[in-house]
């Protein structure tokens, strides 16, 4: 099991993989420690003057305007956690809310949240030894921060609300005692300083963006499957094309296929026996290309946020000040998760249309539908039929959540990012469009089983070789869902991409 030092400066997208997927466990850097307790030597010293600062000696939201004693700090946080406990639907992922704590724990890192490091501390423990609060999906406007599935979140640490603990659901008090890790009580600022911030929707668009890394060269790998089942041009990817576009991302997608089909028997040039293909085929740098540069604007905007200061109000003990401002609002996270909601949606429509193309006898020279005896078998019609039915379901997913505003705390929140809503559908944009990307995987290479005993390219023949390690070519009509299932867990286990890349080196 690997381990992570936190500084609040260094938290990378992998390293958010690492903890939230493969347990990592983490502690935080000396220099971080020393940050916090400053922090919080400072929100002492405010609160044993009696100093009006909001969030610490104030009321919340419209309540802002409300002082609170030094004796009611204690009651003022806990029932700040207790009200805004209103989360609903299923539990997020274990791996998210893993990587929510995670996320949590940096930003308090940074040192500008007044908490104290015991609090910190308690989080950190419960990361690594598997307490794992249940928070529901639905409840965050993404401003001021994910209030809701955040303080479901802190409950647990409270000895509240329910948590998983070695895969069993149980109340967060059993949780905790049987982890070993003591409750805590909270005092002053720091029931806002864990549940205001961004880390819910970060966390989800983080493993999201991740994946869908990792989607763009499955899309390249297995269309590149489909272009030689389909004797396609490769003469459309010379990089003397895209050269003088100037496209980043078309430029590594065509550079990328045209590595993946090197040496293919099937492919074939401009005019060979065509002129030209459509343009599922011809312009797939173009598309993947487009769709690779809006996933890299997503992956800059997450990696600034892993490392964001999010909460409010903004302790800077160095400058004597408390500043009130807006670093929870989600927005750019919103922006960010609603375009990778559309790039991952084109990558599973171009798909779709691929698929089309092999198995309509009309639009190529194989067996219609993929089977020799058409008529009494059915071969692979219908898994178009559920591509196209999950595309037109990415199509809805995909309008954006961002646009979307209802204010809240009477008028005060008046505006908010809906960002942890415009993540979660990222993320079921992304396993539909996963799902998809199997599909033409199976159909392809069921295509190219058709064309004989050829030599395919070099990236081509291994994942050809991953695929038929866990499913047959179809000769007679059987169950498809369990073989489209196992192409699903091809696709999300990056088998494809490994295989590809032990014999091309990584692709771009």
């Amino acid at each position: 099991m690997g381990h992570l030092l936190i500084d609040g400066e260094h938290l990378t997208i992998k390293h958010v993989v690492d903890v939230a997927r493969n347990n990592y466990t983490v502690e935080l850097s000396e220099q971080a420690a020393e940050r916090i307790r400053k922090s919080r030597d400072y929100v002492d010293g405010l609160v044993d003057r009696g100093e009006v600062v909001y969030g610490i000696t104030t009321g919340f939201g419209k309540f802002s305007d409300v002082f609170i004693s030094k004796e009611d700090t204690k009651a003022l946080q806990k029932n700040l956690i207790v009200s805004h406990s209103c989360s609903l639907g299923d539990p997020l992922p274990e791996e998210v809310v893993r990587a929510a704590m995670l996320l949590r724990v940096n930003a308090l890192a940074k040192g500008f949240s007044g908490i104290r490091l015991e609090t910190v501390n308690t989080l950190i423990e419960m990361l690594n030894k598997g307490v794992h609060p249940v928070i529901p999906e639905k409840g965050s406007l993404g401003a001021s921060g994910d209030l809701a599935p955040l303080a479901t979140m802190v409950l647990v640490m409270l000895g509240e609300g329910e948590a998983y603990y070695k895969g069993v659901r149980m109340t967060g008090k059993e949780a905790m005692d049987k982890s070993g890790i003591k409750t805590i009580e909270l005092t002053s600022k720091e029931g806002l300083a864990l549940i205001n911030g961004t880390p819910v929707m970060t966390a989800i668009g983080t493993l999201a963006v991740y994946d869908a890394g990792n989607l763009l060269k499955n899309a390249d790998i297995i269309s590149a499957m489909t272009l030689e089942a389909l004797k396609g041009i490769t003469t459309a990817f010379d990089k003397k094309v895209h050269e003088v576009r100037g496209q980043v991302g078309q430029t590594a997608a065509a550079r990328n296929m045209l590595r993946i089909v090197d040496g293919s028997e099937l492919t074939t040039t401009q005019g060979q026996i065509r002129v030209q293909d459509a343009y599922t085929l011809r312009c797939i740098p173009q598309i993947h290309g487009a769709s690779r540069d809006a996933i890299q604007y997503v992956r800059e905007k997450i990696s600034i946020e892993l490392n964001a200061a999010t909460d409010n109000p903004l302790i800077f003990a160095d400058c004597d000040q408390v500043i009130s401002g807006g670093n929870f609002h989600g927005q750019p996270i919103a922006l960010a998760m609603d375009f990778l909601g559309i790039a991952v949606s084109e990558l599973a429509n171009v798909s779709e249309r691929r698929l089309e193309r092999l198995v309509n006898p009309q639009l190529n020279d194989l067996p219609a539908f993929l089977t020799r005896k058409g008529g009494l078998n059915s071969g692979f019609m219908i898994t178009q039929y559920t591509a196209a039915s999950i595309v037109s379901e990415n199509k809805v997913l995909a309008h954006p959540a961002s646009v979307d505003s209802i204010p809240s705390s009477a008028n005060q929140e008046d505006h908010v990012s809906m960002g942890t809503t415009a993540a979660r559908k990222a993320r079921t944009i992304l396993d539909n469009a996963q799902k998809v990307l199997g599909i033409e995987a199976f159909a392809a290479s069921q295509a190219i089983s058709f064309r004989g005993n050829v030599k395919l390219g070099q990236g081509t023949s291994e994942a050809y070789k991953v695929i038929r390690k866990e499913v047959n070519p179809v000769d007679e009509d059987r169950v498809m869902y369990i073989d489209m299932n196992k192409l699903d867990k091809i696709v999300k286990s990056e088998a494809l991409i490994t295989a590809v890349e032990s014999v091309l080196g990584e692709l771009e």
